[in-house]
């Protein structure tokens, strides 16, 4: 039998079938009765799952990252799709097809490769030209490049989404720089790859998107400068030393790309190349973002998503009936 995916389920269509249990909470109704709130995923999306009147030693031998078998019927609530669980039980990996849950890029994750080092390798500057090869010649840091998220339920939330992020923001910047002639573009160019390489670190992305301790304790922004140190103690080892101002210009782009302190930002943008980033940045992420918002939407027939707090907003769908 085929398998239904997250996009497909309909309003009021009984479900019986495996997700990746990708969060768990074990809350409490008005009453004070217990019930959970799974959120089930595969490749296509994701959705709330609801058991009522449920004990915690009842679930909890189900953990973050389980495949799990559902049973229950779907309903839209508040323009939402949730489906109200009967049963869930925990199934062995070695039983599913896990390419059915792994959301990947829809582009070619060798030809990203070569477009990003098509870019790198067009620095003027001889030294930063030298850095950047010294990332791509690392067989450890390009595997991890072609694999990881972008995020994991915001933007590029899929794999090979952060190589995608990066190369778009490349085509972008590369783009935009002959309208600015203050703005360096080795510097863009590069700060544009920097800017979230430590991600590849930060995130765990076997089976479900989850924050590594690394991630959780340092974040992407300090560990992308900690990757960027350990490169530049390389060059300086092969006689390669990028000069005091260069180097401070690179992490500044990294510290200060999120743009605004309320962003995580620990610094804001003071350079030209780091205003630029930060916005194409947030840009790209955006569009990404309401995009597959947009696309994972299970009401077929709204010209509107529902209320999204994360954004604040709904999105405008267009006009379904002349569609």
């Amino acid at each position: 039998m085929a398998r239904r995916y997250v996009n497909e389920i309909t309003d009021g269509e009984a479900i019986e079938e495996v997700f990746v249990l990708a969060d768990k909470q074990l809350r409490a109704n008005r009453n004070g009765d217990t019930y959970l709130l799974a959120d089930l995923r595969d490749k296509s999306g994701s959705l709330h799952g609801l058991l009522w009147n449920v004990s915690e030693d009842a679930v909890g031998h189900l953990q973050t990252g389980d495949y799990v078998k559902i049973r229950g019927k779907a309903q839209l609530y508040n323009g939402n799709l949730q489906v109200i669980l009967t049963r869930i039980d925990s199934v062995p990996e070695e039983s599913v097809d896990i390419t059915q849950f792994q959301a990947g890029t829809s582009q070619d994750v060798d030809q990203l490769i070569s477009q990003l080092s098509d870019y790198l390798n067009s620095l003027e500057s001889q030294p930063l030209r030298y850095l950047m090869q010294l990332y791509l010649s690392d067989e450890s840091i390009l595997a991890q490049l072609k694999q990881a998220p972008a995020g994991i339920k915001a933007h590029h939330a899929y794999l090979g989404g952060l190589l995608e992020h990066i190369v778009n923001l490349m085509h972008a910047g590369n783009a935009i720089v002959p309208f600015y002639p203050s703005v360096n573009r080795d510097l863009l160019l590069a700060g544009i790859f920097l800017h979230d390489l430590g991600k590849i670190r930060e995130l765990g992305y076997d089976g479900t998107f989850v924050y590594s301790d690394e991630g959780q304790l340092i974040g992407h922004l300090i560990i992308g400068i900690e990757m960027l140190n350990e490169k530049l103690a390389h060059a300086s080892r092969d006689g390669h030393d990028l000069a005091e101002e260069t180097v401070l210009r690179l992490k500044h782009m990294i510290a200060s790309h999120h743009g605004t302190y309320e962003f995580g930002s620990p610094k804001l943008p003071m350079t030209p190349e780091a205003v630029v980033l930060h916005h194409l940045d947030n840009i790209d992420a955006k569009v990404n973002e309401f995009t597959a918002l947009i696309d994972a939407d299970p009401n077929r027939l709204s010209n509107w998503t529902p209320f999204n707090p994360r954004i604040d907003r709904k999105l405008f769908k267009g006009m379904m009936s002349n569609s």
